[in-house]
């Protein structure tokens, strides 16, 4: 996917086709971007846990939902980049009405994957004493699934506006879920690491941290979304 998302990043500088007047591969290379940081993540908090569930078979299996799942958002994005079309949001026949839904579907695997993985992790770290980095971990999997999951389907039914928004990430300020389904799906990152800071600083308060840090968290992400909507 870093191999595709180089050469699709050097192809797009002699294409200056847009949709809805940002650059044509703009969301290809965005979703080749993030699928990267999810797949590494995903191998990441399974070192961080300590944990033994990457020797399972199950984990071949969470494995595998992530990378068809990815694979088959990038090469629609991509394919309809190609086609001068949207790949979001296009409803102009059966065809595409049903990719979308299908994109829908396959947004859904792969985030299932990380409640998966975090069933698997307590029930492994639960068995054998669990630690508050661990904890983060399976706190930052579960927060992950839900809060990604319910600004998904807000964003499924919501197009965000049109034009350019902030800098790199193309955000708007006002009616764009973005910002807030951003914060669900990195929770995947930001609660482990918290995780990691409150084990290391915060001594016997370290459980209490966290689950303080997760609370404001969520609390976050649903005042973004309230105001988006």
């Amino acid at each position: 996917m870093v191999f595709v998302l180089l050469v699709t990043l050097i192809h797009s500088q002699n294409d200056d086709r847009t949709i809805r007047d940002i650059g044509i591969w703009v969301k290809p290379m965005k979703f080749m971007a993030a699928t990267v940081l999810f797949g590494l993540s995903t191998v990441w908090l399974v070192r961080l846990a300590n944990s033994n569930v990457d020797q399972t078979k199950i984990y071949y299996w969470i494995t595998t939902v992530i990378i068809l799942t990815s694979f088959f958002e990038v090469a629609y994005i991509s394919f309809q980049a190609y086609q001068g079309e949207q790949s979001h949001y296009n409803r102009n026949d059966r065809f595409h009405a049903l990719m979308f839904g299908l994109m829908g579907l396959a947004a859904v695997g792969l985030i299932s994957s990380q409640i998966w993985l975090a069933w698997e992790l307590w029930n492994e770290q639960t068995a054998k004493g669990l630690t508050v980095v661990s904890f983060g971990v399976i706190v930052g999997l579960t927060i992950t699934f839900f809060l990604s999951l319910i600004s998904g389907i807000l964003l499924g039914g919501n197009q965000p506006p049109a034009g350019q928004g902030l800098p790199i990430v193309g955000w708007h300020l006002y009616k764009d879920i973005r910002p807030s389904h951003f914060l669900g799906v990195h929770a995947q990152q930001f609660i482990p690491l918290l995780g990691l800071f409150a084990n290391r600083y915060l001594g016997d308060f370290a459980f209490s941290g966290l689950v303080i840090g997760s609370i404001i968290y969520t609390l976050t992400w649903t005042v973004l979304t309230w105001f988006s909507i």
